[in-house]
């Protein structure tokens, strides 16, 4: 098994059909693991019939009750792949935000470009946003300046949330020493990569803000990152990482 879509859901049940469906119909195979959080509006439903008709072997849910997290979901999500061996482990939206087009490039850094993480980038070439407000795309944009700055890692979009690992990046990188739930969650795997030797390639993408369905993001989960880079910073003085061999 090579190459596995995780999707964390929470109410997402005006896209999860379309995201699933399109991924499918890529010109290469991909796994889909949807984890969803007790989703009220019948998510989980949809997906388990789509297992039992359309995809079958090729979809998988695993079901958690209740919001647990971003990071928690994702973290659920690896273990599952380190398990059931697959290769290539992506993260991607279920809100179409991401193209699942751009799989396919993702897929390429790391299966022939020699990367270990390849990250789908807002910011490697300009400002790749559509449809976001100048405030929030301002802010994502410095927010990830200031990361780079404190972590000293030569990542410009460093809280995107759509990559692609080697499953040996998730293998060596201590899942259970992860410890943020929100979006710094997405700078501490990258950070924790960048610490192990793992080599981090960005691919530009456009990134196209939600259409259906209601956004999780709020003011709480920017400051958890902007406080919590400077925390990574100091722990990492004091951590020893386990290094790619």
């Amino acid at each position: 098994m090579d190459k596995l879509v995780i999707i964390p859901t929470y109410n997402e049940k005006e896209n999860i059909e379309a995201i699933i469906t399109a991924v499918m119909n890529l010109p290469l195979e991909f796994h889909v693991l949807v984890i969803d959080d007790g989703s009220p509006d019948g998510t989980a439903d949809i997906v388990k019939n789509l297992m039992a008709t359309t995809f079958q072997g090729k979809l998988h849910i695993v079901e958690r009750s209740g919001k647990l997290g971003l990071g928690t979901a994702y973290i659920t999500g690896f273990k599952w792949a380190i398990e059931h061996k697959y290769d290539y482990i992506f993260e991607m939206d279920a809100d179409f935000s991401h193209n699942p087009n751009d799989l396919l490039k993702l897929y390429d850094a790391c299966a022939t470009q020699g990367a270990d993480v390849a990250i789908g980038s807002r910011y490697i070439s300009g400002v790749n946003v559509v449809n976001w407000p100048m405030g929030r795309v301002l802010m994502s944009y410095f927010a990830s300046k200031y990361v780079r700055f404190v972590l000293g890692m030569n990542v410009h979009d460093t809280t995107a949330g759509f990559k692609c690992y080697r499953r040996q990046v998730l293998e060596t990188i201590e899942l259970d020493k992860i410890h943020f739930k929100g979006y710094a969650f997405q700078i501490e795997m990258k950070f924790t990569a960048y610490k192990c030797g793992f080599v981090i390639k960005e691919v530009p993408i456009i990134f196209i803000n939600r259409v259906l369905g209601t956004s999780k993001m709020s003011g709480g989960i920017f400051s958890e990152a902007l406080l919590g880079v400077i925390r990574l910073k100091l722990n990492s003085l004091f951590r020893k990482y386990p290094q790619k061999q």
